[in-house]
């Protein structure tokens, strides 16, 4: 990997959200929730019993802020606030639905507000009334802060032109890494130990009380999967109807994951380029997917070498474009912008990108739009160890380089995760296979092509799940759901709203 790209390579988030216009709506009236509390241990009750108040936020949203302890070991300590939006049901409702879309990192107020609910089938939106939000440490619940916008510029797209496996860049990088930690500490301070997905899982369970549910009906995708795994492992008694899209898998080491990742990646990149050179407007064209793939190589190492600037004056370099090609392979429907954008910078017009980069890291005209990067180091070093012994690294990089097609514009891939592995608290969470004893069956979703959440990652999530159903997509692209597909939709919305339980079945 790049350094760079090294450093953004934990993402797994949902990017891929439909737009949908919002109408001008009467407000509603502010109304509040009804707890339910029971079997709540007394010093959680300031927190499982807060009625919810709804006010109304524009465009037939209605939005909430709840307190949640810092720690949940320490009830009695610090408190930090939750932020939520929700969709009223249009229809007939049967209860509340949470959602997450995914990260860690992406704000879920964001998402819902932006068009997320776009993505869901009427007779959910008719049914459910939609509730996302922002877990802790990220966007507008108490979060994690690190760096300005130049300073995060720097270490996410630097990508210094050192030789692999040299001291310099081992240097380079752990310092870069080092500094991060440091400033995220410094500016997040004590939250910055309570942001994991531990945390998060309690939270959650709070907000269904909170809502008046005593079961929690969700749908997660991609990280939202992890958060729901982990829900009904720890709460399994609880769940209602989780349909988990896009799994993460939890019985996987960081590295692995990493692995599976480079493949997918890897995969997804060859199916991009033997679609592109069937077009005569292929930038690629005259070549097979083995010497385009040579081709990007070789203008990655110009790149990190030569940096070309964009419009706004910024850089763009190796570490720039591996992110923007990443970006693109997350859904078949961005590969005419991606090969457009080879053509424009192959005419020395880097512009377009620098989009597809910054769309990826959620940077707009005038800097980040959320906390995103952050959020994801803080969530992912506390969530699972990382390896720091040198000699396993050398062995992982080699894997690592022998699984990346573009391996020959790589000089990082011996570093493993510096930034989690200088991080400055203690990692929480540990590598673990879940049972979610007492769950009901839950619904798991997954696409043969996926890059960000490899297929595999589904099919042993549903293996670990008591009475897991897997739902399979064949086809590119990261989560099935957002597809629209019959075979796979239907199945869905019948089982959340009839509690209809599908079989395992391969759609496309």
């Amino acid at each position: 990997m790049t350094a760079g790209r090294a450093r953004a390579a934990s993402v797994i988030a949902l990017l891929c959200v439909l737009l949908l216009t919002g109408c001008g709506l009467v407000p509603a009236p502010d109304t509040t929730t009804t707890p339910d509390t029971q079997g709540v241990e007394s010093p959680l009750l300031p927190f499982y019993g807060q009625a919810i108040v709804w006010r109304d936020c524009e465009d037939g949203f209605r939005c909430a802020t709840v307190r949640a302890p810092e720690d949940w070991s320490k009830p009695g300590g610090k408190r930090i606030r939750l932020a939520l939006i929700m969709r009223p049901a249009s229809g007939d409702r049967i209860g509340t639905m949470f959602t997450n879309p995914g990260g860690p990192g992406v704000s879920g107020v964001d998402f819902l507000r932006n068009g997320g609910t776009g993505i869901y089938d009427r007779s959910l939106l008719d049914h459910y009334d939609l509730v996302a939000w922002d877990p802790r440490g990220v966007g507008a619940s108490s979060s994690v802060d690190c760096y300005g916008t130049a300073e995060l510029d720097e270490f996410l797209f630097s990508d210094p032109d050192l030789p692999e496996g040299s001291t310099a860049l081992r240097t380079d990088i752990e310092t870069d890494a080092v500094a991060f930690g440091r400033a995220c500490l410094a500016k997040t301070g004590d939250l910055l130990a309570h942001v994991g997905t531990a945390d998060t899982i309690r939270d959650l369970d709070m907000l269904r009380a909170a809502v008046g549910e005593a079961k929690l009906d969700y749908f997660g995708f991609s990280y939202g999967t992890y958060i729901g795994a982990l829900y009904a492992d720890e709460f399994g008694s609880r769940v209602g109807r989780m349909v988990l899209d896009g799994a993460v898998d939890p019985s996987i080491s960081t590295f692995q994951e990493s692995l599976a990742n480079t493949r997918a990646f890897g995969a997804a990149l060859k199916a991009y380029l033997a679609n592109c050179l069937t077009a005569s407007s292929c930038p690629f064209a005259g070549s097979d997917v083995d010497g385009a793939i040579d081709d990007i190589a070789a203008l990655l190492l110009q790149l990190r070498a030569s940096p070309v600037r964009a419009s706004d004056g910024r850089e763009v370099n190796s570490a720039v474009l591996r992110i923007a090609i990443d970006a693109a392979l997350y859904d078949e429907g961005s590969w005419a912008t991606l090969t457009a954008a080879f053509v424009e910078l192959l005419r020395g017009r880097p512009d377009a990108v620098q989009a597809l980069a910054d769309g990826y890291v959620e940077r707009g005209p005038k800097g980040y739009v959320g906390n995103l990067f952050e959020a994801i180091y803080a969530v992912n070093c506390l969530d699972k160890p990382v390896t720091k012994d040198a000699a396993t690294l050398r062995k992982q990089g080699a894997e690592l380089d022998a699984a990346d097609p573009l391996r020959a514009a790589d000089n990082a891939d011996a570093l493993g995760d510096p930034v989690c592995a200088n991080w400055p608290v203690p990692v929480e969470g540990a590598v673990q296979r879940v049972t979610a004893e007492g769950a009901p069956p839950i619904v798991v979703l997954g696409t043969t092509g996926d890059p960000a959440t490899p297929y595999a990652w589904a099919q042993s999530l549903a293996g670990q799940l008591p009475g897991g159903v897997l739902l399979t997509l064949r086809g590119q692209g990261h989560t099935a759901y957002r597809n629209g597909v019959a075979c796979i939709n239907d199945r869905v919305d019948r089982f959340l709203v009839d509690g209809a339980l599908p079989r395992a079945v391969t759609c496309g």
